[in-house]
């Protein structure tokens, strides 16, 4: 049989924002994701292929398997919350050339006005999925927008959780995973992990449950009580033994069958 294809979410970005890239091309869109994603899909056994940001979801979900939404800058704060934190998104500026947010994946200030489109894609890019049937797996920003998604909250700022003044792979806290869950199935009881995010699911959203808390409490991990749809809140992508982790079987698996 042939390899399932994985649509993987990404990020736009300016060229000037990348660092290397030649002055020619400052002005010039450049989409990307980080490339663990994909070398984890891989080596579960199918195809990563991306899914850029114009691309109209009612004609990429049918030749899809799968879908993975990937981490990043936040969710505009307007599709959820009435009052905005200072240092999160703050949704679409009509009167803003570009607008200063908070990246999820590093914890550090952005500048970018690609975002509200990320955000209306990638909403239409998971009710596609749903609407066809198609397994989901949400990292980092992930499951923020699938709870946004289905009517739930964000904690807006959460610094103690943005432990990025190490690599990647640090686990700086553990993870408990609740008993019956598919990530108990996956995981264990326990399972260390890194914390690279300032946000967090608050209230859920209408047919999801917390499977995964952090000790301080936070919801690390959300499943759908019916749906084929995980999501975690750290980086498997990024860990140690990112090539063998089971989210990405469990993502592979349900594409397969």
């Amino acid at each position: 049989m042939p390899k399932p294809l994985i649509g993987l979410s990404g990020r736009r970005r300016a060229g000037a924002r990348i660092r290397g890239f030649p002055p020619v091309f400052v002005d010039v869109e450049v989409d990307l994701y980080i490339a663990h994603y994909a070398q984890a899909v891989h080596a579960a056994g199918a195809i990563a292929v991306h899914v850029p940001l114009n691309a109209d979801p009612a004609d990429v979900v049918p030749r899809l398997d799968a879908v993975l939404l990937t981490g990043g800058e936040d969710v505009a704060a307007c599709l959820y919350a009435d009052r905005l934190h200072e240092q999160v998104y703050d949704g679409i500026d009509p009167f803003a050339e570009r607008t200063t947010g908070f990246d999820n994946d590093n914890g550090t200030a952005v500048a970018d006005d690609s975002v509200p489109l990320r955000d209306a894609f990638e909403i239409a890019l998971l009710d596609a999925a749903v609407d066809s049937g198609l397994p989901v797996l949400g990292i980092c920003r992930g499951p923020q927008l699938i709870n946004i998604a289905a009517g739930g909250t964000l904690h807006q700022h959460l610094p103690e959780h943005a432990a990025t003044d190490g690599p990647p792979d640090a686990t700086p806290h553990t993870v408990t995973t609740v008993e019956g869950s598919q990530l108990r199935q996956m995981y264990g009881p326990e399972v260390a992990v890194n914390s690279l995010h300032h946000q967090a699911v608050d209230q859920l959203g209408d047919g999801y449950i917390a499977t995964a808390h952090s000790p301080d409490g936070i919801i690390e991990g959300i499943e759908h009580t019916e749906l084929p749809i995980i999501a975690v809140q750290w980086h498997p992508e990024l860990m140690t033994g990112a090539l063998q982790d089971p989210c990405f079987r469990w993502l592979v698996d349900k594409a397969s069958g």
